[in-house]
């Protein structure tokens, strides 16, 4: 059965929804930028990126991951994920100032983001996990939100039917706490509706 965790929660907190979960915990801030300000970074998250096409072997045939990317980070601060090996491009000084009000905001500290385009409604990203050895035995990640509205789905790795679900607004900042990327598989699922262009965020420190 599906949780939907946004719904009884969004008036008793306004400015952060904590969520707890079994081994692991959520904070949700719906309205981290005001609309206004999302609207203008989304339309220079767009234009700024150098957004990439990657590419993984699936069964030996070379498949197009269905989102585009692009990773940033300090120097030297690679970062291995789905079998692609990402060099980090300089920090833009839009991204710096991103950085810098998600670490004051939710007392965490990171070197590198990955950012992600979801284009339509087929581009997506499967169930996983953000717990590669880089990052750490117990990985913090600041997940913050541009564009078109998406579900944004958890289930934990052992307790069959435990699961959870969330819409991530524009604006929008999730942070995924202790324990949740060693308990939970989380993914963003194809969808068959018409929507439009959506950009994700996701701030990590690689160890």
């Amino acid at each position: 059965m599906t949780e939907d965790l946004f719904e009884t929660s969004a008036h008793a907190y306004p400015e952060a929804i904590d969520i707890g979960l079994d081994g692991g915990a959520l904070s949700y801030y719906r309205h981290f930028y005001s609309r206004s300000e999302a609207d203008s970074l989304f339309k220079s998250l767009l234009c700024d990126i150098e957004w990439q096409q990657e590419y993984i072997q699936m069964y030996g045939v070379e498949r197009p991951i269905p989102r585009l990317s692009a990773w940033y980070g300090d120097p030297n601060i690679s970062y291995s994920y789905s079998g692609i090996a990402a060099k980090p491009k300089n920090w833009t000084p839009l991204l710096q100032n991103i950085k810098i009000l998600v670490e004051q905001r939710t007392g965490e500290i990171f070197n590198g983001v990955l950012v992600n385009r979801y284009r339509n409604g087929q581009d997506s990203v499967s169930w996983h996990s953000d717990d590669e050895s880089s990052l750490g035995p117990d990985p913090i990640i600041a997940s913050l939100s541009f564009g078109q509205s998406r579900y944004f789905q958890l289930k934990h790795k052992r307790k069959e039917g435990e699961k959870y679900q969330l819409e991530l607004e524009h604006g929008s900042l999730l942070l995924m706490k202790s324990g949740v990327q060693k308990n939970w598989l989380h993914q963003a699922p194809k969808t068959r509706r018409e929507v439009a262009e959506r950009i994700n965020l996701t701030f990590r420190r690689i160890m």
